[in-house]
Formats: structure tokens, C-alpha cells, sequence
């Protein structure tokens, strides 16, 4: 009546709990990226915006040693 081998069962049983494992470190990996990705933006855009005013004090530095033409 029962169709299920116990042999089998225990080896799904295993590849289950293996996943299950995999899963969670893979979330954990997953995390630990987001947290570096989010620090990465925050200094590119403080890079970003101290590149901007550098530019524009340049511009204006030159603009006013070489006047307008």
C-alpha cells in the first residue's frame, strides 16, 4: 500500500536540510552585499559632489583670470 521508499525518502530528507542550509547563507551573502553596495553609493555621491563644487570653482577661477569673450 505504501509507495514510498524509506531509502529515498531519507535521501530527499538530506538534500532538503542541505538546501535549507544553502539558502540561509546565501541570504546572509546577500545582506552583506546590500550593505556594501549602500556604502559604496553614499561615497559616490559625497565623490560626486566634491567633484561638482572643485568644477565649479575652477570655471569661475578661469572665467574671471581670462574674462569673457
Amino acid at each position: 500500500m505504501s509507495d514510498i521508499d524509506p531509502v529515498q525518502y531519507g535521501a530527499l530528507t538530506a538534500q532538503v536540510t542541505a538546501l535549507e542550509r544553502e539558502v540561509s547563507e546565501l541570504k546572509a551573502d546577500v545582506r552583506t552585499l546590500l550593505e556594501l553596495a549602500n556604502k559604496s553609493k553614499g561615497g559616490f555621491f559625497a565623490g560626486m559632489a566634491i567633484a561638482s563644487a572643485l568644477g565649479g570653482v575652477a570655471t569661475f577661477v578661469i572665467d574671471h583670470l581670462w574674462g569673457r569673450s
